[in-house]
């Protein structure tokens, strides 16, 4: 990085100082003069058919504006593919908290108060609350009509839960089994788990001039004004998302929400509408990431070798499949992993359930496989009597292989990667007893997409970042803030960013995916790249020189072999126009180049209480060259500490269909004195995407450590623990032998000779 100016220093964030003030803006706050409150009714039901919706004394009741069911919104269904999702429910409820009906009032307590006038009454109907029931031959059936749904690409070949069973195959996976010395046999179940974001969903919706305005707190605005343009029946272009700050995402705010709702309110209402959901909302109604069950069967050589590996990955998908992207999570193939298999298969199963739908969360699908793809090697090498960091070894890929699930990566470094992560961890050190040390690797890629970007140098040296990214919170505007301040040679504090509403781009694909590492960087440097090309065109001009013989050094505009200087502020002020350099990025090319993590984990387990202390946790990542130190390692530190609740603690538990956990009183997440010691180790290289090879870092923090904490704690008591979170109760019972039913999953892991 010696070779940059402004990139590779830990630089702050471009909004931290008003955030940390409260000058910051978010949805909420947001000065929308006659704004009223919006408020819903959820149902109380898990599977019932809506016999009658009494709102006349809601209606009735002083301050009320409006109130609205599904009677009144019509037919409309949204989602991020598959269009399935209600903008409220019609007829029918599919899950405890779906939303009923709305109301608009003067205040938020007279919202509150017509909510609870409104009285619903409902039909029970038989519902089916966990994968099992749903993949009976009899069970209801959630979605009959799903093959008639806006976005079903796959059509059902007869109606099931299950709308999307698919299957890959490598190699011959019987004959692979059909040679092994040893089979192991393993079932591993993980739980709902919510991104826990600091600001909860919030949309507001002003109609004037013919024209929707709106404000809600999403990373993806161009996608979002054509969902709500699509689900209320009007064009995208009478539709303005406006810029406010993001509190946080974790993958959470990628979808509508209530912003359908809130548009139907503020045209029935004739005036501005603002929702702000609450926690026991966002619990409730949210779309956590899923639970799942993952089934592996994996057969070995005596020499360590693997000859065949079969994946059954389950998704319990909750009521609606269209919080997703497309429909559907990945993941199914990290339960393969990087490792060297001639022969697998690897089957993903999406299934609709009466229970709260499942959404996107950071790196979607992949901490569920890589718990149980790294749990199971574990007992695999257990019984091949093989260390674990051995085992790994032997079968890891290299450059020029292609993963157990067929993928070729450019310039795989995942063995150094490892290696690295057992030398800062001590990993070959003894432990004292009921101490003990667990591995797991994963990786994540940067996804492709669409950006845009501008840069403006304007007469008196101001320079203008021109983005259509709202920054969710990853601190993305401070690296493409960084990226100009670098091409242009200017001093950081010079780059002034102007986020654009959704009027300034015709499409752009937002965040998501590490998508800003592989395309909003890349904008960037090209729009500053334009710039810089055409500011050298205009100096080439005014001092009669060959453009190719023109240098820029910060303000200063330069002649090969020649005295003279010219500064292009004061050339812009002479010119008194603007120079503008712009880019748009359409990449969509397949993930050529990820970025791989090993963590270990070294845990106390307490062999009278089953207490699990985590004393230290070791991640390693492959990272190509680092942008920002700062930003880079805060997004380490946090998605090992969200990886870290993920193994330990976080439940979002349903009871009978219904939410149980409705408030932070009950859903635990880490505090700091949960913290372990966390030891990073970066392995930089010049093997990564666009003009600086770099690679993503948002997700990839959070995807093994669970794996390796659940490793650990067998390696530390000699229990399994095949299903999270692994609290102290889950581990006492293992070590009395009890079986129960947070704990059944680990009797199923076992082999066959």
């Amino acid at each position: 990085m010696a070779d940059y100016v402004e990139l590779g220093r830990p630089t702050p964030r471009i909004d931290g100082v008003a955030k940390v003030t409260g000058a910051a803006r978010y949805v909420a706050d947001q000065a929308i003069p006659g704004a009223i409150f919006g408020k819903l009714v959820h149902s109380t039901r898990s599977h019932a058919r809506i016999l009658d919706i009494d709102t006349a004394e809601a209606r009735a009741l002083p301050g009320v504006h409006a109130v609205i069911t599904g009677e009144d919104v019509g037919h409309y269904l949204y989602g991020r593919m598959i269009k399935d999702i209600p903008v409220l429910a019609r007829g029918v409820v599919r899950y405890s908290g779906e939303r009923v009906a709305a109301v608009a009032a003067d205040t938020e307590e007279i919202a509150r108060h017509a909510v609870d006038l409104i009285d619903v009454t409902y039909e029970e109907l038989p519902a089916v609350l966990d994968l099992d029931a749903a993949l009976e031959p009899d069970a209801p059936l959630l979605h009959r009509d799903f093959d008639s749904y806006p976005g079903v690409r796959r059509p059902l070949d007869e109606p099931s839960n299950a709308y999307r069973w698919t299957v890959n195959d490598r190699g011959d996976l019987d004959a692979g089994f059909a040679e092994a010395d040893i089979i192991v046999e393993g079932e591993y179940e993980t739980q709902r788990h919510h991104q826990a974001y600091l600001e909860p969903h919030a949309s507001v919706v002003s109609i004037e001039g013919g024209r929707a305005h709106v404000w809600t707190n999403t990373k993806v605005p161009q996608n979002i004004r054509d969902d709500l343009a699509a689900t209320v029946g009007i064009s995208r272009d009478e539709i303005v998302l406006h810029h406010s700050h993001i509190g946080g995402d974790f993958g959470g705010k990628g979808t509508p929400m209530d912003l359908p709702v809130c548009y139907f309110l503020a045209r029935a209402a004739g005036r501005p509408v603002r929702m702000v959901a609450d926690y026991i909302e966002e619990f409730m109604a949210g779309m956590p990431r899923h639970a799942t069950r993952t089934r592996l069967r994996t057969g070995v050589m005596r020499d360590g070798s693997i000859s065949a590996h079969h994946v059954q990955f389950f998704v319990n998908s909750g009521a609606y499949a269209g919080y997703k992207p497309a429909g559907v999570i990945g993941g199914a193939p990290r339960a393969a992993g990087p490792y060297r298999v001639p022969n697998t298969r690897i089957e993903s199963v999406h299934v609709y359930t009466n229970t709260v739908p499942g959404g996107h969360m950071r790196a979607p699908g992949s901490p569920q496989a890589v718990f149980a793809l790294e749990s199971h090697l574990d007992e695999v090498a257990r019984e091949l009597g093989l260390d674990p960091l051995e085992f790994r070894m032997r079968n890891l890929i290299e450059d020029g292989e292609e993963t157990a699930w067929g993928q070729h990566f450019e310039n795989v470094r995942v063995k150094e990667t490892l290696e690295a992560a057992a030398d800062a961890a001590g990993y070959r050190e003894a432990t004292a007893p009921f101490v003990g040390r667990g591995i797991a690797i994963g990786d994540h890629g940067s996804g492709g997409g669409i950006g845009n970007a501008e840069v403006a140098l304007e007469p008196g040296g101001g320079v203008v970042l021109g983005t259509a990214i709202f920054d969710q919170g990853s601190g993305t505007h401070t690296t493409l803030q960084q990226v100009v301040a670098e091409e242009m040679r200017a001093p950081l504090h010079r780059i002034r960013l102007e986020v654009w509403d959704t009027d300034g781009t015709v499409d752009d694909s937002g965040i998501g995916g590490s998508r800003a590492t592989r395309v909003n960087t890349t904008v960037a440097y090209q729009a500053a790249q334009d710039a810089r090309s055409r500011l050298v065109a205009l100096a080439a001009e005014r001092l009669d020189a060959p453009e190719e013989a023109i240098t820029l050094d910060g303000d200063e505009l330069r002649v090969e072999g020649r005295d003279d200087v010219l500064r292009w502020p004061e050339l812009l002020a002479e010119w008194e126009e603007r120079v503008v350099g712009r880019a748009y990025l359409e990449d969509t090319e397949p993930v050529r180049v990820t970025g791989f993590v090993a963590q270990i984990a070294e845990v106390e387990v307490d062999p009278e209480t089953g207490q699990v202390r985590v004393l230290g946790l070791t991640t390693a990542h492959d990272v190509g060259r680092v942008l920002n130190p700062v930003g880079h390692q805060g997004q380490i530190n946090g998605g090992v500490v969200q990886g870290l609740g993920y193994a330990l603690m976080e439940e979002l538990t349903v009871e009978d269909g219904r939410v149980a956990t409705l408030s932070f009183g009950d859903y635990k997440i880490p505090t700091s004195l949960d913290i372990p010691e966390l030891r990073t180790v970066l392995l930089e290289s010049e093997d990564g995407v666009g003009p600086y090879d770099i690679k993503g870092i948002g997700e990839t923090p959070n995807v093994p450590v669970a794996a390796a904490i659940a490793n650990a704690v067998a390696d530390a008591a000699g229990v399994r623990i095949a299903d999270l979170p692994l609290t102290s109760e889950k581990v006492y019972r293992a070590l009395r032998g009890e079986e129960s039913s947070s704990s059944r999953a680990a009797g199923r892991a076992g082999s066959t000779e």
